[in-house]
């Protein structure tokens, strides 16, 4: 039977809510993990009993997770993500007598085709690559050698490589992001890179329309549509139609354009969601009332979807990796807060409830349609 599988990425945990094709009763399973930060989980497209986590600890370090029956069973599977003795210092060992420090794990990508192949981007941003499901990984050491580093700059979250976008047609073309650097595309399978941020402005940097710098939130692309991309950028959301060639703002009617997440419609490729945020220093909704915006033009105009959140003393916020759509006839649409509740909208956001209370803070949301 047709169903939905919920993967919820915490502070304290991973969580895991299923139902069937009609998303009216759930089924939660969780804490996995419990008391890690566990930054992101995200399903394979190519095998649906894979499911990859990223498993944090300021003290014991980064570790990968994996399972192969959807979630029941987990076993850490990489031996290069390590603890190194020093808390909060997790180390790349790549043969060097001098390994690459960094934070933490950010971002998990499978690949479209093949569940064992598996893109990671960490903080301080960099990118690596798994062909063995997560036993051992590589750089893709030519986004860092750009060239371009010494103009990225940490963000508030730190310097995290967030988004990773896989072309579903291309295979050697990606799209990442990273804060605070920008947007940047490959289309040799990581060997080379370019930043794609012509028409982006922020005020905050030397060169408000420099090369990089550029504080990118988020991502999003429709998979039939690989060249048309969305941003929700530090201020502004973004549209481009050249694969980030160029980008014009599509903010609109927005009551403010300042938020993290951004997705696309399943099926509705100019249908995109964002949740609006007071601004960069008062990280909750406006006037306290948690909505949701949806653009069936593309961008040009903008509706908020309220019926079923609240709307009064709602403090919370929706991070950049915590909303995402399923894939089922009517399009559902999902998003977690830090104030632990996870809410989903089997009509494309027309109404909306919450499917769970009282979670740790919501890292991160992703969906996988089961069959």
């Amino acid at each position: 039977m047709t169903g939905v599988r919920v993967l919820v990425g915490t502070r304290k945990g991973a969580f895991i809510l299923t139902a069937d094709g009609k998303r009216k009763s759930w089924d939660v399973s969780g804490p996995h993990f419990a008391g890690w930060e566990i930054y992101h989980v995200k399903g394979s497209r190519a095998d649906p009993n894979r499911i990859y986590a990223s498993q944090s600890s300021s003290w014991f370090g980064q570790q990968i997770q994996r399972s192969d029956d959807g979630g029941k069973t987990w076993e850490p599977v990489d031996n290069k993500f390590a603890y190194d003795g020093v808390p909060g210092t997790h180390q790349w060992y790549d043969g060097t007598p001098h390994p690459w420090e960094f934070k933490r794990v950010w971002h998990l990508e499978p690949s479209v085709t093949d569940p064992d192949t598996v893109f990671a981007g960490v903080e301080d941003a960099a990118l690596f690559r798994s062909n063995d499901g997560g036993k051992s990984w590589a750089e893709l050491s030519g986004l860092r050698g750009h060239g371009s580093g010494a103009h990225w700059m940490p963000g508030a979250g730190g310097m995290c490589l967030h988004t990773i976008l896989l072309d579903p047609v291309d295979p050697k073309r990606m799209f990442i992001a990273i804060s605070a650097a920008g947007a940047f595309r490959t289309n040799d399978g990581g060997e080379t890179w370019q930043p794609i941020n012509k028409g982006l402005r922020s005020e905050h940097i030397p060169d408000p329309h420099a090369e990089v710098g550029h504080c990118v939130h988020r991502l999003a692309m429709h998979p039939s549509r690989p060249n048309v991309l969305f941003m929700q950028k530090h201020w502004d959301v973004m549209r481009s139609d050249d694969a980030g060639n160029s980008w014009h703002e599509v903010s609109g009617n927005l009551p403010t354009d300042f938020g993290f997440a951004i997705d696309v419609h399943a099926h509705e490729p100019e249908t995109i969601y964002v949740v609006p945020i007071k601004s960069d220093s008062e990280h909750f909704p406006i006037e306290g009332k948690l909505q949701v915006w949806r653009s069936r033009s593309g961008g040009q105009d903008w509706e908020p979807l309220t019926n079923g959140l609240p709307q009064s003393n709602c403090y919370v916020n929706v991070l950049r990796d915590a909303m995402a759509v399923d894939t089922l006839d009517a399009c559902g649409v999902y998003f977690g807060t830090t104030g632990g509740q996870v809410y989903a909208s089997a009509d494309a956001g027309d109404t909306w409830s919450a499917i769970v209370h009282d979670l740790p803070p919501v890292l991160s949301v992703e969906v996988q349609t089961l069959t």
